[in-house]
């Protein structure tokens, strides 16, 4: 079967979900896997592991989205009419995000017409706003399938179509139980099929270390994030900040790069942590997990932003408990699935920070249960969440038959 995946922007440093499943799934027996790209890169930081890709991603310039427009506009002009009045319907009471998914209309007329010749079977989105749409419009003038994967922001910020799309999509992936009855007022479990797939990672690519936390002396923490408001870092500062014997051998690695740094740097300075938080920037993924191998605590104090963005599971996470390493996290969305309170990790209560503090106090106090915690969600990730178990679960969902996905 041939593929193609579409995604809003490639190489994207902070998806590498997205990277190690289109690895996995073109290592499959009987599939060809294209991708397609909506937008320019961002970040210019890019993954050794992303490479191979970059001279197979596909763009589409501004006339070749108008040259694809018009092409199937001759071809299939009801088609192309329908589906552009369905994004005008679903988009008009946000003039800015209208703007948008034309522009994405566009290009995935543009992508679609390279996919018709390229003979691609089923197309599969990567987040339900700007990917799927481009996925569903290429699937209604081919006349082939199309699917998407359900992440967080792209269904929780807001819904503008996502009806329509659930509607007629073969099926959606979900990342979380949580996204799945998120989903469901829309159609989700009912008219279209909803699977849980869950982001994933290599196990084997972790070095597993059962570490205790040091009962005296540092204790090396680590936050593996974008530097942006949903991440929770200024929580987690205030936390630090707020004093304690535990608290006060607390030693902040914060990996990643983002908007808020300089704000955040400035809070550092205004808590009084300079000499306990590090920033490191954007790291590779070899970097991060040298760096989560000497950590003994990872914290990731997850909120939800002012506009309304949080996160799923966070991948960060499922490498670091991975790696061995003791982790805290925050109440949120789909993480409680994976950091499963008192079991495989602790959480707090999101944008807490005096909860957040308590809950590293009671790590520190407590190595043996930290370590136990820690075994326990090693388990859980070769267990649920291996990206190789992803990828077979995704070809299911495409319809490769399961002969094929060995």
């Amino acid at each position: 079967m041939r593929i193609a995946y579409v995604v809003s922007r490639f190489p994207d440093p902070s998806e590498t979900f997205v990277l190690r499943e289109l690895n996995a799934v073109e290592r499959r027996d009987g599939t060809d896997v294209e991708l397609f790209v909506l937008f320019p890169p961002k970040d210019p930081f890019v993954h050794p592991e992303a490479e191979r890709w970059l001279g197979r991603a596909r763009r589409a310039s501004g006339w070749q989205a108008l040259a694809g427009t018009l092409w199937w506009m001759g071809r299939r002009p009801v088609a192309m009419s329908r589906a552009l009045s369905s994004v005008l319907v679903g988009h008009w009471r946000k003039p800015e995000r209208l703007a948008r998914a034309l522009i994405a209309f566009a290009v995935g007329a543009a992508h679609a017409r390279t996919m018709r010749r390229l003979r691609v079977e089923h197309v599969h989105a990567h987040f339900a706003t700007y990917p799927a749409l481009a996925a569903w419009l290429a699937g209604r003038l081919m006349g082939v399938p199309y699917s998407f994967t359900a992440h967080a922001h792209d269904i929780y910020v807001d819904q503008l179509h996502l009806a329509t799309l659930v509607r007629e999509a073969k099926a959606i992936a979900v990342i979380s139980e949580f996204n799945r009855a998120f989903l469901a007022p829309y159609g989700a479990g009912r008219e279209t099929p909803a699977r849980l797939v869950r982001c994933g990672v290599a196990p084997a690519a972790y070095a597993f270390r059962l570490r205790a936390l040091p009962s005296e002396g540092p204790v090396r923490a680590i936050c593996v994030a974008t530097l942006n408001e949903l991440k929770g870092h200024s929580v987690l500062l205030d936390a630090l900040a707020s004093g304690g014997s535990q608290l006060d051998r607390v030693q902040l690695e914060l990996v990643g790069s983002g908007p808020l740094e300089e704000s955040l740097r400035d809070r550092v300075a205004a808590l009084g942590l300079a000499d306990r938080a590090r920033f490191h920037g954007t790291r590779s993924e070899d970097e991060v997990a040298n760096m989560l191998d000497a950590a003994d605590l990872f914290v990731l104090p997850s909120v939800v932003a002012g506009n309304g963005r949080m996160d799923g599971i966070p991948v960060a996470l499922m490498e670091a408990m991975a790696t061995g390493l003791p982790v805290i996290a925050s109440r949120l969305s789909g993480i409680p699935e994976l950091v499963r309170d008192g079991e495989t990790g602790l959480l707090a209560s999101p944008g807490d920070a005096a909860d957040l503090a308590r809950a590293l106090r009671e790590a520190l106090d407590d190595p043996g249960g930290a370590a136990r915690r820690a075994a326990a969600g090693r388990d859980l990730i070769e267990l649920e969440f291996d990206i190789e178990r992803s990828a077979d679960e995704m070809l299911e969902l495409f319809g490769v038959p399961a002969s094929r996905t060995a």
